[in-house]
């Protein structure tokens, strides 16, 4: 995980927003290509964009959209497929729903 150099990093690897992006797009094609085996439906060389919408105050993802495509795969199965993917994904899923999230500073253990 890094920074853009403008931002204090030295540009050697995702930001943390890129990677809450490609988990989601991950999981979510996991979870897809899982549904599709289940039913015995092709699904060669499939592909997703992720695309994160801005909010500002705190800067955030507003909104998450998944676009898939696949040309190996018929329209009617894909679009059923891309339901069963949108209901199973983890990481989707638990971000609908939102959560709370805390952070801590760990205390080391008392020397014996």
């Amino acid at each position: 995980m890094d920074r853009p150099s403008s931002n204090g990093g030295s540009d050697a690897g995702p930001m943390g927003g890129e990677t809450l992006l490609a988990s989601v797009g991950g999981c979510f094609m996991s979870t897809l290509y899982a549904a599709a085996e289940a039913r015995s439906t092709r699904v060669e060389g499939a592909t997703c964009r992720v695309t994160g919408v801005f909010e500002p105050n705190p800067r955030r993802f507003g909104a998450i959209h998944i676009e898939v495509s696949c040309d190996s795969c018929p329209a009617a199965d894909l679009e059923h497929l891309v339901v069963i993917a949108e209901r199973g994904c983890l990481v989707a899923a638990t971000l609908r729903q939102g959560m709370k999230v805390t952070a801590s500073v760990a205390v080391p253990p008392a020397a014996g």
